[in-house]
Formats: structure tokens, sequence, C-alpha cells
């Protein structure tokens, strides 16, 4: 029995894969679990769609970071908190104070979680944080801490 694999199977075949099964296997497992679809002529037509629209929905995203990136790499980003006489900041600057700095500037909506600050900022001055925008896709972006007045 020929079966389209709707998910990475061990020992079987990897996503989108067509692949010959048992017939009870492919019949009594694999497609009730919603592992696997009959490979029939729509069945195939179908996923081959819906293959090429996740592959356009990636080039768009990965094009859309790439440009942010070109952004981020002219532009110094400026967060203004909080600071002592001594030009020690009361807190320091979050993950989140980055991203809305970034959102303010590119209108591009980044996770914190995608936010690497290597060592605390706790003081005012320039500083350099890691930015992952998408898959192999990061950029250095300068981080300018003045004090708030």
């Amino acid at each position: 029995m020929k079966v389209i694999l709707t998910q990475d199977m061990p020992g079987t075949g990897k996503k989108g894969e067509t692949v010959e099964v048992r017939e009870g296997y492919g019949r009594n497992f694999l497609i009730p679990k919603g592992f696997a679809l009959p490979a029939t002529e729509g069945n195939i037509k179908r996923f081959e769609h819906i293959v090429k629209s996740i592959q356009n929905k990636k080039a768009r995203a990965a094009k859309t970071a790439e440009a942010t990136r070109e952004k981020l790499k002219e532009v110094t980003l400026v967060i203004k908190k909080k600071a002592g006489t001594d030009g020690k900041l009361f807190g320091s600057v979050t993950n989140k104070d980055v991203a809305e700095a970034i959102y303010k500037v590119t209108g591009y909506e980044i996770d914190k979680k995608d936010i690497e600050i290597p060592e605390q900022i706790k003081s005012i001055g320039t500083h350099t944080v890691e930015v992952h925008l998408d898959a192999n896709i990061d950029v250095s972006v300068k981080v300018e801490v003045e004090k708030l007045e």
C-alpha cells in the first residue's frame, strides 16, 4: 500500500514522502492516527500544493528577515532608562526593551526570546546585542542607553 506521510515516522520515512508500507500497517495504524494519507492522485496533488505554499511562506519570511537585518545593521537603537549620577541604571535593559525598540524602528515584531544580551546592560553607553531573525539570519545590533531626564 502506498501512503503519503504527514509526520516523520522513524523506520518508515520523513514527512511528505510517498512510501510503500504493508497493508495492515497503513490501514490500521498510519491512516487512522493521522500519520499518513492514502497515496491517491488527489491527495498527492493536495500535499504537493501544501508543501509549495509552506516553502513560499518560508521564502517570504526569510526575505523580510533579510531586509530587517539590513535595516538593523545601519541603525543604533536608543533606549532611555532611569540612572543615577554615576551612570549606573536603576535595573537593567531587558530583552523586552530591545524588542520594543526594534519594533519602533523597523515595524518588525521580534520575540524577546530571539534576543541575546551577552552580559546584563546596567550602565549608560553603547552596547551590542545579538538578534536572531530567522533560520541562519542573525544580526548584531548596537544599543545606545541614555539617561532618562
